[in-house]
């Protein structure tokens, strides 16, 4: 059959079907089978670099089926509304990329993955790389193939700035925090007499509010990657994808790239870039701001770009941030996990960098040096372990050194987010700084549902934005820093009542033991701001609970939970494991976890299965802001927003 007869009968076959994928999707953005990337209804900061990436799809089988042969001979055009299109290597003065094939297989539904009847899809593209629209206004972007069939993108760049308004950007990310969490997290720490809160959270005090909306490109629940992306990048992505739109190819790191708030700060203002989390530190929040991956699991690449940047295209220049601080010691100590088996602290330290491992050497560590510090392997200790359960540190072979001995000395969000405006400041008075630092663990605890635990990183992000401020004050920048504190992401959390623990330990059935909830005027007051000779004491103006092993405990829970047992009560061995695989069944597929609450009743769960843990939610995430620039964050918006306002606020768009 001749080529044109051919595709003549493609796009009548497009034109007929209505089939839409939901669970699973055949390529994210993408519901027709010629696909752009950057897809329709982005925005731009003008001068932003991005890349280009066309596919158009033939499958072989399925709903979609149109004979399996892709068009080689698509063309793309692009122009500014209302002016006339040119060819994509005319318009970007670039030259004609080169065409690449490739297969790719997906489910249509889970009717299709139950039966292991994937559907094959051939495919023919093209990849423009490190392209920038500088001009503000909308653009056209038109992939022609299949003998006419037409797949438009409307993109938009922003108007720009015209001054810059703030020298420095601290922005503090709780990671999975929702406004119930604040509040179940204010409740547990500040006193309240007679329905009156004394004392009030730093967050309540900052002057502008606004919600964010996390939603991501292709679903309406994100993951940290792309919801990051969002937040770095001004675009939307799919899950997983970091400072990239996901395409269909097998290879991780040949998807199309957006430059990210860190590296067009650095490019434009050559400005100081910091980079705090107290998660392994080449998880998806911190990587964000320089990996570009569709894989956030390529945690070796990640470190790598923090330190290089992208070198496998042409990209924007990066040369490493000020500071780095976090966990992760697993992949920089030469072993299997680390990037190509490299030593990553080597690699650091050649390029100029202090390395430090523990919190007494990072108060030593000079201010003047680009400085690299790993505390533990793996995710960091949780507040409540480091303060009021020390214990729990022992035994855990985490050592950043690769030793396998216990890493006892850990700083936490506090001392790292200090240290890092010292060292940013000494470093980059003149131009400027960007700060990233994220209280990592409130996510990854309300995933285990160690609600205690998770508040309490909560209340370490507070404590931690005061001191900032503070600290800011002394130096003479708070006036010139714009402070945003946000998340990426909510979880289904909120607090619904108390529980009598002594009554529930008590009782002898699930039944009864559910008797000792208390509801609506049963719900009583907060028990754990009243003070006894055993309670836990702190500095004037720090708020944590004066005690956590409360009689009378919040009934709090999740919309969306794995099978577990609940007895409401702090887990003082150490963080929850609330389901487990059991010998015998398959290892996806998880149970209750007896040891967990014995003293419990069970609480069936609501996800499938092979779910362990929680996940997150729909919910809008709050947005504080102080400082310049401030008034730009009020209000409901997009999470993208945040991109923008802040790129705004360091004027950084660019006509050329």
């Amino acid at each position: 059959m001749a080529f044109t007869t051919l595709f003549a009968a493609i796009a009548a076959a497009l034109l007929c079907s209505s089939a839409r994928a939901q669970t699973f999707q055949r390529l994210g953005a993408c519901p027709t089978l010629g696909c752009v990337f950057p897809p329709d209804q982005v925005d731009f900061l003008a001068g932003q670099y991005f890349d280009i990436r066309l596919e158009v799809h033939a499958p072989v089988n399925g709903t979609e089926a149109n004979g399996g042969v892709p068009d080689p001979n698509f063309t793309f055009t692009i122009g500014k509304k209302g002016s006339a299109a040119q060819n994509a290597t005319i318009f970007f003065k670039t030259t004609e990329p080169k065409l690449e094939t490739w297969n790719f297989t997906w489910y249509e539904d889970l009717f299709a993955k139950d039966a292991f009847k994937p559907s094959v899809v051939r495919v023919t593209s093209k990849a423009y790389r490190k392209v920038a629209l500088y001009e503000p206004g909308e653009y056209i972007a038109t992939l022609t193939y299949y003998n006419g069939t037409k797949t438009v993108a409307s993109w938009l760049v922003r108007d720009l700035a015209t001054i810059r308004k703030t020298k420095n950007v601290l922005l503090f990310i709780g990671d999975g925090m929702t406004t119930n969490m604040i509040t179940a997290a204010r409740l547990l720490a500040h006193k309240s007499v007679n329905g009156r809160y004394q004392t009030k959270m730093a967050m309540d005090k900052f002057p502008v509010l606004g919600h964010q909306m996390t939603h991501s490109l292709d679903s309406f629940i994100t993951d940290s990657a792309n919801s990051a992306t969002a937040l770095y990048t001004g675009h939307k992505s799919s899950v997983n994808a970091l400072g990239v739109y996901a395409d269909s190819s097998k290879d991780p790191f040949d998807d199309p790239k957006i430059e990210t708030i860190a590296e067009i700060f650095h490019r434009i203002w050559n400005g100081g870039v910091g980079i705090v989390s107290t998660a392994f530190i080449a998880d998806a929040t911190p990587a964000a701001l320089t990996a570009h991956t569709r894989d956030r699991g390529q945690y070796g690449a990640v470190v790598d770009s923090f330190l290089n940047g992208i070198t496998n295209y042409t990209w924007t220049n990066w040369t490493g941030p000020d500071v780095l601080f976090g966990g992760g010691a697993e992949q920089f100590y030469p072993n299997s996990a680390s990037y190509q088996g490299k030593d990553y602290y080597n690699e650091f330290a050649k390029k100029g960098y202090n390395v430090v491992l523990n919190n007494t050497a990072l108060r030593a560590a000079s201010n003047t040096t680009r400085t690299l510090g790993i505390f533990s392997v793996f995710n960091m200790a949780k507040w409540l372990d480091r303060n009021v359960y020390p214990d729990n540190l022992k035994n855990q072979s985490n050592s950043p050194d690769g030793k396998k001995t216990d890493a006892l000395d850990q700083p936490g969000l506090k001392e790292m987010t200090l240290k890092a405006i010292d060292i940013l400041q000494a470093r980059d008075n003149a131009t400027g700084w960007f700060l990233m630092s994220e209280a990592a663990s409130i996510d990854k605890q309300m995933h285990t549902l160690d609600y205690d635990r998770a508040l309490g990183e909560l209340l370490e992000l507070d404590d931690t934005i005061k001191a900032s401020m503070e600290h800011l004050k002394a130096l003479g920048q708070l006036n010139n820093t714009l402070i945003i504190v946000t998340a990426d992401h909510g979880h289904g959390f909120d607090v619904m009542g108390s529980v009598d623990t002594k009554y529930l330990d008590a009782q002898k059935s699930d039944r009864e033991k559910r008797n000792a909830i208390g509801t609506y005027a049963n719900s009583g007051l907060s028990q754990y701001t009243v003070e006894t000779n055993t309670s836990l004491k702190y500095s004037t103006g720090v708020n944590f609970p004066a005690q956590w092993d409360v009689r009378y405990s919040i009934f709090a829970g999740l919309t969306a939970n794995p099978d577990h047992r609940e007895n409401y009560q702090v887990h003082k061995d150490g963080p929850r494991l609330p389901a487990v695989n059991i010998t015998g069944f398959p290892s996806d597929d998880y149970f209750v976890n007896y040891k967990d609450a014995v003293s419990g009743f069970i609480v069936n769960g609501t996800l499938p299965v092979n779910n362990d843990q929680g996940v997150h939610s729909l919910t809008d995430v709050p947005v504080f802001a102080q400082g310049p620039c401030q008034e730009l964050f009020g209000g409901v918006y997009n999470s993208i927003d945040i991109f923008f306002n802040i790129a705004e606020c360091l004027n950084l768009g660019r006509l050329s």
